[in-house]
């Protein structure tokens, strides 16, 4: 049986390992003391409570996620609305509403008020058509129009799922999005959230799967080297911070690591070098909020015109995103914590039954300095495949070419190419979940 040895333990290096698990052995090498990368949870102290380290919102249309997620029967974890259903407030507006698409692919929520973006007009729907139309090198910029569907809807969305700004971000990336989700209708666009925090529902469960197939998952470990033999250019040995590992004749080895990291191991191999931050806020309740309407069925809240893009309420921990965060990056972070919970004040009150407390609870902001790389289309055409000239050498990771930002979905497609880069099996992704 081949030995596939699996560098790093994101989501990248972990759906690699499962797909792997039933049909090789494997070994994972994570250098940080847990797997998850920055999808994962953890115990904060100063909060005496589990966060996770950045906040993620899935839609249906990831076929990937989920067919992971059903693979360790983790489905069950997350939790959502069950409709395709957005509440929004503008904090410059001083206005609540709700967004509610059709289910199907005719796109009937444009035609009623009460579904679509207050203040919209009918003509401003092209900029979706030319996002999906969009040139390598054209910004979304480029391709919105003036008006509230995309001061409102787009804008705000872009930014969230490029983590970059909408001047510098790419069109095709964003295009990408459009046309697996509002393209398709509102069953691509339900709303998934990981009920019981990101390691619950996507790293114990590949680390409970790998155990039965026993696979070994070395966290602690840093790979700081490969070794490569004269004339076939195969992987022959990685050199760890536990000491040498020599490969078979049949042994691969998958590159699941961020770039920077992937560019110092592999020589020749250009990647993204340009990086964008997140900024994640995390209030500590004494009790849990007590939601009214859309708010309640939906657990978030998106919000324009402010610092603050979007409220995830958890149990006693309200947690805030703020994508694009480079432009932040001087703000102390006790002012950035009063500033984002001035405007949690003014965007929830009127949406629970009982105020927010006027003093700010407890709170910690957790800055992910190169959480993805920027999304710009200068950068993307830096991305490399999962193939590489070394034959038993794959790549994977959302800096790949997955024709996606950096994302959650983008991170799992990564892993299952990369197996079937290396000529292992794997079988189509599932429906995606309605």
């Amino acid at each position: 049986m081949s030995h596939v040895h699996v560098i790093g333990g994101g989501l990248a290096g972990l759906s690699a390992a499962v797909e792997l698990a039933p049909q090789a052995q494997v070994t994972v090498y994570e250098a940080g003391p847990a797997c998850g990368g920055r999808a994962r949870s953890f115990h904060d102290r100063a909060l005496d409570t589990v966060i996770d380290n950045g906040n993620h919102l899935l839609l249906s249309a990831n076929p990937a996620t989920f067919r992971y997620l059903d693979r360790l029967g983790a489905r069950d974890t997350l939790q959502g609305p069950g409709a395709p259903i957005f509440p929004w407030h503008d904090l410059e507006a001083g206005l609540s509403w709700t967004l509610r698409l059709s289910p199907g692919r005719l796109p009937f929520w444009l035609l009623r008020r009460g579904s679509r973006v207050p203040g919209m007009r009918l003509g401003e729907v092209r900029a979706l058509f030319r996002l999906m139309k969009a040139g390598d090198q054209a910004s979304v910029a480029d391709c919105l129009l003036p008006g509230q569907f995309a001061r409102r809807l787009l804008e705000p969305l872009a930014v969230s799922g490029l983590n970059t700004g909408i001047d510098r971000g790419s069109a095709r990336l964003l295009g990408n999005i459009v046309r697996r989700t509002l393209a398709k209708g509102g069953q691509a666009c339900c709303p998934w959230m990981a009920a019981r925090g990101l390691s619950e529902s996507f790293v114990t469960p590949a680390l409970h799967y790998l155990e039965q197939f026993h696979a070994q998952v070395l966290t602690g470990t840093r790979v700081s080297a490969l070794a490569f033999e004269d004339g076939s250019g195969r992987v022959s040995a990685l050199e760890t911070s536990s000491g040498p590992v020599r490969l078979g004749a049949e042994d691969a080895v998958i590159l699941a690591v961020p770039s920077p990291v992937a560019v110092g191991l592999l020589p020749g191999l250009e990647g993204p070098d340009e990086f964008e931050s997140i900024a994640n806020a995390h209030y500590r309740l004494q009790q849990p909020l007590r939601p009214r309407g859309a708010l309640k069925q939906a657990g978030f809240l998106g919000l324009v015109g402010g610092v603050a893009e979007w409220v995830f309420l958890h149990d006693e921990v309200l947690s805030v995103t703020v994508s694009a965060a480079n432009c932040y990056a001087d703000w102390r972070q006790d002012e950035m914590l009063a500033h984002i919970w001035a405007e949690l004040h003014q965007a929830l009150d009127p949406l629970v039954e009982t105020p927010l407390p006027q003093d700010m609870p407890a709170a910690r902001l957790i800055r992910e300095k190169r959480a993805t790389f920027a999304a710009t289309p200068e950068q993307d055409k830096k991305r490399p495949g999962a193939k590489t000239a070394h034959p038993n050498l794959a790549l994977a990771g959302d800096w790949t070419d997955t024709g996606l930002p950096s994302t959650i979905e983008g991170a799992i497609q990564s892993g299952l190419v990369a197996v079937g880069a290396l000529g292992f099996r794997t079988a189509s992704a599932g429906a995606a979940c309605t």
